[in-house]
């Protein structure tokens, strides 16, 4: 799996909204940004709810979690700190023994 894959899948999908100006990815301290460039008319609910549907998509067969916060609103610039989470569990085993090795669990 693809971070930047996921990204630009994103990305693109999300830039082809109708109220939707322009989008783009800033790194501020190693942390992604969004800096979306919006109609007038738009509220930020209505981009928070586009952003989670084609971060779903962009997701989609894949074992991850998006994390959106609002950061700040300057006339028709919306910025959010938005990231694609990995699981923090084991997915494998690495044949070192481990206690919490995939292999003891059971299937759910």
């Amino acid at each position: 799996m693809n971070l930047d894959d996921i990204w630009t899948r994103f990305l693109e999908a999300f830039s082809q909204a109708d109220f939707i100006v322009s989008v783009e990815k800033k790194l501020v301290a190693g942390l992604p940004f969004l800096y979306i460039v919006a109609g007038n008319t738009v509220s930020s609910e209505i981009i928070e709810e586009t952003i989670k549907q084609e971060a779903i998509h962009a997701m989609k067969g894949k074992r991850l979690n998006a994390e959106i916060i609002f950061v700040r609103k300057e006339a028709s610039l919306f910025v959010y700190r938005f990231r694609f989470l990995v699981p923090q569990e084991k997915m494998f085993c690495c044949g070192n023994l481990c206690e919490d090795c995939i292999r003891y669990q059971t299937a759910t």
